[in-house]
């Protein structure tokens, strides 16, 4: 299991049956004006709950409170401030501490609903969006939230926080309060989402960064809002969250059978590996499994032959995201597309899938597969071909003929693909020499894997994968760092090859910006870790931002999969089509399962504890 698959199981862990989101963008009503502040707002159409729901239809009201929940995490930790660029936080501090004005349901592709804000109000145009806070709202240290905590918090993200932030305040025109309790945002430009991000921005307290830079990282617990609040920790070994019974939002409808565990603990464990051994040895309470082939080989020891420990496979039906080698782009050696085919079609799928994971998992077919968002086989049609059309002369070929991840014939020789891929490399300017293969000048086709320290999983196929580009007289160089430098030399795109993972949803907007956008190729800590400047991707993002219906977002969605697919950016891996939890047999978890599976807000929110 990969540190960055066991962090994006919940973070993002990024993934919808085609069927559901096909019935869901045909039943969503078009956008009407709102007349008045309403208790919710919805991507297209309505919020799927009344106004007056109880709660949220995954979660148990009447779960117990009490208990506690023990995760792992690899890696460490050396700051408590998760907003910002700088130092490494701990995963929970961002999801457990602090609130924002509205909360997401994860059994909708993008709906909100009020959380410290009691009602939103905006136009059909969204030029603007306005939220009413509720006056009750208070920090754990009993102070109120007010609109000018909001407003700092905004705009101190905004300028100063972390990258992920700034794509989408630059698109804000002004803040301030138009009445007492009411915060006002106009937007600079179209952009159907930005009435719902800026509903998803943490509100913090700004008196107690008074005199503080923001920017730098910090030992100090931040004050929040939150149903939690910072216990004991040891920088970079463990920190606790516990459960604060005076919570001002605990009756909200919003939070029924949320949040019901008393303590949320991590643990963070230098080598990854252990980890798992942690689990079996009982001293962590749960794990997600990302191995086909260890679910179902090594999970008979004695918990869970006891019953002490259970075994559960939460379905999901979201978007498949991207897994695999990233290319960096900005390295010369891979800027041929022909050059990144070739490496493609070195990567023997069928034989690494089967060997590591009995063959069991699909392949990651394009960006957005296993939704209704992903691009249709063969030639762009319609609205597609129409919105790629300005663009034809740049597309790399396949973006609008139609491009699949190559297949080979599962023998570990990969004949027919070697072939082809020898083939490309020579037309783009590559020769085997004395079992090496070199450019015009004579000089060594060379790179360097970036691999987390402990990956074990993901060393595994990178081997194999070696084993393969030495027949096309490669041998490209692994570098295995611990977290803390796999990150820093992401963020700052100090690799040429590495594993990558992008968690992707119902509802793509600004994040796609930071993902693929043009601007990020320059840009330390942006997502674009292959350093694509596509005029055409951006445009494609575009056109979702500023789509009316979800009819056209679901056409720019599959152009932009299209782009992406085709720009043979990443060699793509497997996906899971369902989250695999072993678990405490004494924590539960509600049986009405969320649209999005296990999501953020599913695991340890909605669970509870009851032996």
């Amino acid at each position: 299991m990969t540190p960055q698959n066991f962090r994006a199981s919940r973070r993002y862990l990024c993934r919808a049956l085609a069927p559901l989101c096909v019935a869901f963008f045909a039943l969503a009503a078009p956008p009407q004006a709102l007349a008045e502040p309403v208790h919710g707002i919805a991507m297209y159409g309505d919020p799927a709950l009344p106004p007056d729901f109880v709660a949220l239809p995954y979660a148990n009201p009447d779960a117990p409170k009490g208990g506690r929940i023990v995760m792992g995490e690899p890696g460490g930790f050396d700051s408590l401030n998760p907003w910002i660029l700088m130092g490494r936080a701990p995963w929970g501090m961002g999801l457990h501490v602090a609130e924002t004005l509205m909360a997401r349901s994860i059994d909708e592709p993008f709906t909100l609903y009020g959380l410290l804000a009691e009602s939103v109000e905006t136009d059909e145009a969204r030029s603007f969006v306005e939220y009413t806070l509720r006056p009750e709202a208070r920090f754990s240290d009993g102070s109120p939230v007010t609109v000018e905590d909001v407003i700092w918090s905004y705009e101190t993200l905004g300028t100063q926080g972390h990258p992920r932030y700034r794509t989408a305040w630059a698109k804000v025109a002004s803040i301030g309060s138009p009445a007492p309790g009411k915060v006002r945002i106009e937007f600079t430009e179209p952009d159907r989402e930005l009435a719902l991000l800026m509903g998803m921005r943490p509100v913090l307290k700004k008196a107690q960064w008074e005199g503080k830079d923001f920017a730098q990282s910090t030992l100090e617990p931040p004050i929040g809002s939150g149903a939690y609040t910072v216990g004991a920790f040891e920088a970079g070994r463990s920190i606790s969250f516990v459960r604060n019974p005076d919570w001002w939002g605990k009756d909200l409808p919003i939070a029924q059978g949320l949040y019901n565990l008393d303590e949320l603990r991590y643990e963070y464990f230098a080598d990854p590996g252990i980890i798992f051994e942690a689990f079996k040895a009982g001293d962590l309470s749960i794990w997600r499994e990302t191995n086909a082939a260890r679910w179902q080989t090594q999970f008979d020891f004695p918990a869970v032959t006891s019953g002490e420990v259970v075994k559960a496979e939460i379905p999901h039906q979201r978007p498949s995201g991207i897994t695999g080698l990233v290319f960096n782009t900005r390295r010369p050696v891979f800027a041929d597309w022909r050059v990144r085919e070739a490496l493609t079609l070195a990567f023997n799928f069928e034989f690494i899938n089967q060997t590591l994971n009995l063959g069991t998992e699909p392949r990651i077919t394009s960006y957005f597969a296993n939704s209704a968002l992903a691009m249709q086989p063969g030639p762009a049609t319609g609205r597609v071909a129409e919105l790629l059309a300005p663009f034809a002369d740049s597309l790399t070929p396949g973006t609008l003929e139609g491009y699949a991840p190559p297949e080979s014939d599962g023998t570990l020789r990969n004949r027919a693909n070697m072939r082809q891929a020898m083939a490309l490399l020579e037309e783009a300017g590559w020769t085997a020499e004395g079992g090496t293969l070199r450019d015009a000048s004579g000089a060594p086709f060379e790179f360097e894997i970036l691999l987390a320290q402990g990956a074990a999983e993901t060393g595994q196929v990178v081997d194999i994968y070696v084993q393969a580009l030495r027949q096309l007289g490669i041998t490209p160089r692994i570098a295995t760092v611990d977290a803390a430098q796999y990150v820093q030399r992401t963020n700052n795109f100090d690799f040429d090859m590495a594993w990558m993972l992008r968690a992707l949803s119902l509802s793509p907007g600004n994040e796609q910006r930071l993902y693929w956008g043009a601007a990020g190729v320059a840009q330390p800590g942006s997502r674009n870790w292959m350093g694509m400047a596509s005029p055409a991707a951006d445009a494609m993002i575009d056109a979702m931002l500023t789509a009316s219906d979800p009819e056209e977002l679901t056409a720019a969605a599959q152009a932009l999969d299209r782009v992406l697919t085709a720009g043979r950016w990443v060699i793509p891996v497997w996906y899971s089509k369902a989250t695999r939890l072993a678990h405490s047999s004494d924590l539960h978890y509600p049986a009405r399962l969320p649209l999005y599976g296990d999501w953020p807000g599913f695991a340890p929110d909605v669970w509870w504890h009851e032996e």
